[in-house]
């Protein structure tokens, strides 16, 4: 049973048994037992990694989307071999994670027979951090890029209104010294679940990462949040990249851009309807050396130069610490998810 602090109104429980009951409550808002397995993983995977605003947080905003039948939680995605080294998936409007699930079997194959593969989701929704799409690859001794697009809420430099979505980028590549290197980012100043977890704080944010309705910079994440936008990070730079996103994402795939889907008739819709890509590589194959070796030793010149933490550090070590002692979970967290679990 998982364990009760009373003084600091903290649960404490077992990955296994959070995976449990996100299940449960996932089955009893309407998705299929395949769909409920796979999100169910995915967001306790966040939480076990300390990636807050991509873990139970990110709760309501499924069962909303779900009750107000923008996406279907019982998809059945269509898996097409359309290439010795391309693969595409037709997530029926259902959720991308069970789409790269139903996938990844014959787009491994193609990585082992052909060196790479591309894999292109369409009419698809990702509600999730990007880094646990990818570094499942790197584990396996790949390297991994995948980019997805979101819903217009980004302004484009030079811009004055919002066009382009948050656009995350992640990579992930072994090594042989340690867990994979993976990175996660999105393209905008900040991502939108860590505005809300702000907002939901009452906390403001670093200048430049928004602007109001006006189009006046802002640091106060509710007037992001109401008819606001976000600024893209890095000014034209991440603006390019998120351009970049939206082609490979979008245009590749065949799924909407951020601007092309209308939620307005699907009150409590939350999820983007766009698209997914994936690059899948099997490095040794493009320097006939043992690539995981070769990035250990970058990593040792990084660690050489005075650089400590390598991507994915943080959230390796917060795994470690969750695996060994717990997951924490707000008490009053942990009651809403019981009371959705059980209603």
């Amino acid at each position: 049973m998982p364990a009760t602090h009373d003084n600091d109104q903290i649960h404490t429980l077992s990955f296994a048994e959070l995976a449990h009951v996100l299940r449960q409550i996932f089955l009893r808002h309407g998705t299929s037992e395949e769909v409920a397995s796979v999100l169910s993983e995915n967001c306790a995977s966040a939480e076990r990694d300390g990636s807050h605003s991509h873990g139970t947080f990110r709760i309501p905003g499924y069962l909303s989307s779900l009750a107000s039948g923008w996406v279907d939680g019982k998809a059945v995605p269509v898996v097409e071999d359309v290439a010795a080294a391309f693969v595409r998936v037709d997530a029926g409007g259902g959720f991308a994670q069970p789409a790269l699930a139903a996938a990844r079997p014959l787009l491994i194959e193609k990585v082992r027979s052909a060196g790479i593969a591309t894999l292109a989701i369409r009419n698809s929704h990702h509600f999730a951090a990007l880094w646990p799409d990818v570094e499942p690859f790197a584990r396996e001794g790949l390297v991994a890029l995948s980019v997805v697009n979101s819903m217009t809420c980004v302004v484009p430099h030079g811009a004055h209104k919002p066009l382009f979505g948050t656009n995350p980028i992640a990579f992930a590549a072994p090594r042989a010294g340690g867990d994979p290197l993976v990175f996660d980012l999105a393209t905008s100043a900040i991502a939108n679940g860590d505005v809300q977890i702000a907002a939901r704080e009452g906390r403001t944010l670093p200048a430049g990462m928004g602007v109001d309705r006006t189009g006046a910079p802002t640091q106060d994440p509710k007037a992001i949040l109401d008819g606001g936008a976000l600024l893209p990070f890095g000014g034209y730079k991440g603006s390019a990249l998120s351009m970049m996103v939206e082609l490979l994402a979008a245009g590749l795939t065949g799924g909407n851009f951020s601007f092309e889907f209308d939620w307005s008739r699907y009150p409590g819709a939350q999820t983007p309807w766009t698209g997914q890509l994936f690059i899948v590589i099997d490095p040794d194959r493009g320097s006939a050396q043992h690539f995981a070796e070769r990035s250990e030793e970058l990593v040792r010149q990084m660690h050489d130069v005075g650089q400590e933490r390598m991507p994915g550090d943080r959230r390796y070590l917060q795994r470690a610490k969750s695996l060994a002692q717990g997951i924490e979970i707000p008490q009053a967290e942990w009651a809403r998810l019981q009371v959705l679990a059980q209603g």
